[in-house]
């Protein structure tokens, strides 16, 4: 699924424009626990979580995530934005919960293999 589609499904917001809306991602990951992420996401995947902190972003850079959603309606910081693009990672925020955010992706095919 492309970022695109993500951005539409989820009626959500792009913070980083241009940073890779057609980069397709295989699988999703919704989770607050950043040392859960290091040990279950695969690649190209993509991060949904309502965990606000440069800690996410360096999460999602470390295991070459493409894409972070933040849930919740939660708003990142100017500093975590630019620390993202500076990365090359998209980021997304919708105002939908974690669970219907990821059964949102989840009815339309995206998993987590």
């Amino acid at each position: 699924m492309k970022i695109e589609a993500v951005k539409k499904l989820l009626e959500a917001n792009v913070l980083t424009e241009g940073e890779g809306l057609d980069t397709e991602v295989l699988s999703a990951c919704g989770c607050d626990l950043m040392s859960d992420v290091l040990a279950f996401v695969k690649n190209q995947a993509m991060l949904l979580t309502g965990l606000v902190n440069l800690q996410v972003v360096r999460t999602a850079e470390m295991m070459d995530m493409k894409a972070i959603v933040f849930v919740r309606g939660k708003e990142p910081s100017k500093e975590i934005v630019e620390l993202a693009k500076e990365m090359k990672i998209a980021i997304l925020t919708t105002s939908y919960p974690l669970y219907i955010a990821c059964g949102k992706l989840y009815s339309e095919g995206l998993c987590n293999n």
